[in-house]
């Protein structure tokens, strides 16, 4: 027969706010940590907007499951796709997950929601015709899990108690990103450099038509929809002795590497290490874009752990040696520290395929009304309406195309055109 709360949930497809709350008291088998954040910005352009949230409740009335959310995007031609992702990125991710799971079913809920949110924040925004874009990096703090969705060249790293520094993203710029270079060119877009009067190419590799230099980002209708909002995703979970996260726009990367950035700032409370950093990326190139940071830190319950003192001062021919080898040293770090104990990685997966991101639907997609529902913008649809994320995918991890999780017709559109199945459905005179 089952259990009370389980006779329940079959019966009316929802769980009784008291079993929820009982839920999340069994999961927390481990004291929360505190979680403090500071942000600085200096702008140029206007383009650069960030979102701290840290009184989101995966149940609503129940204290016990508060989470954190911490965003920076970086617009180009113009600010409304910033401004537009700041605004309704949150709500998208959150109506995509399920409803009445528990903590660790929420956790592992939420890269496939973010995946949702993403495409989702993208198609809307381009229904409004208007041309703008914006990178995104997305984090979700849920006790000692971070998780971080990301498009576009802003970063988010972790510095992690030890002194340990990885990148939780992966920079979407099309001059080093190889497996970029080549999913756009196979989906219909061209990539080169900017040729000017005499054949010269210059500047950075750019996607054409638009001469975008990123791959991946919400908006850019007038771009291609080869440009996709599909974001990598990465999990985490922190050791007890906790970390701190530096989420920022190129306007920092460009200027500082992540260990640079990181080292610039320890032994400083969240809100000075925010402005430090900034302060350091002027001081390095000037204010030659938005600069925008946003420090969280991630602190044990009983404060046991000190934060690192700050570094001793380096002479400039040090400074740029650490600079040139900095990027390889922190891919080798990120490989290397589940093994030693300082996070243990739950989660990751960048591939832009829509059919791979969704992965399949056991319950074949049905909402609690009975009705199928579109896996993306979350309406009802009739039996007959609803397509397969699946139907007539190679890139498919299913060999039942009628295996949910579906679409509609509209998001399916949004799915080939991606992949460069059709023409982009948008056209900008």
């Amino acid at each position: 027969m089952g259990s009370r709360e389980e006779r329940y949930q079959n019966h009316h497809g929802l769980v009784p706010l008291a079993a929820l709350i009982g839920r999340e008291m069994r999961s927390e088998k481990m004291e929360k940590p505190t979680v403090r954040y500071g942000c600085a910005a200096q702008s140029r352009k206007g383009e650069d907007y960030f979102l701290t949230k840290t009184d989101c409740q995966r149940v609503l009335g129940n204290p016990s499951s508060s989470f954190s959310v911490f965003a920076v995007f970086d617009g180009h031609n113009g600010n409304a796709a910033a401004i537009f992702s700041r605004d309704h990125l949150l709500n998208y991710v959150l109506s995509a997950i399920p409803r009445g799971l528990g903590r660790d079913e929420w956790l592992q809920a939420l890269p496939r929601a973010l995946v949702a949110g993403f495409v989702k924040a993208d198609k809307e925004f381009q229904s409004k015709g208007q041309t703008s874009g914006t990178t995104v990096t997305f984090v979700i703090v849920d006790g000692w899990t971070v998780t971080v969705a990301s498009v576009g060249d802003s970063r988010c790293i972790l510095d992690a108690q030890g002194g340990a520094v990885c990148e939780l993203t992966v920079d979407h710029r099309l001059e080093e990103n190889v497996e970029e270079r080549e999913r756009v060119t196979a989906s219909g877009g061209e990539v080169g450099r900017l040729s000017i009067v005499g054949g010269a190419q210059v500047g950075p590799l750019r996607c054409w038509p638009g001469g975008l230099c990123l791959s991946r980002s919400i908006g850019d209708m007038d771009v291609g929809e080869f440009i996709v909002p599909i974001p990598y995703v990465k999990q985490v979970k922190l050791s007890n002795a906790g970390g701190r996260l530096i989420i920022a726009s190129d306007g920092i990367w460009d200027a500082l590497s992540s260990e640079m950035a990181a080292k610039s700032c320890r032994g400083l409370p969240a809100e000075l290490a925010a402005r430090q950093v900034v302060k350091e990326a002027l001081r390095a190139r000037g204010l030659k874009d938005d600069t925008t940071c946003v420090v969280v830190d991630i602190i044990p319950p009983d404060n046991s752990v000190q934060p690192s003192p700050p570094p001793k001062k380096k002479n400039k021919f040090k400074a740029l040696f650490f600079r040139k080898h900095s990027r390889d040293s922190a891919l080798k770090l990120s490989k290397k520290l589940s093994a030693v104990g300082i996070v243990e990685e739950l989660f990751e997966e960048g591939s832009a395929m829509l059919a791979e991101r969704l992965g399949n639907d056991n319950s074949n997609g049905q909402s609690t009304s009975g009705l199928f529902m579109c896996a993306i913008c979350q309406v009802d649809l009739a039996q007959s309406e609803g397509l397969s994320v699946h139907a007539g995918s190679i890139f498919s991890t299913s060999s039942k195309p009628w295996q949910g999780p579906f679409l509609c017709s509209d998001c399916r559109n949004k799915k080939d055109a991606m992949e460069g199945k059709r023409p982009s459905g948008v056209k900008v005179a």
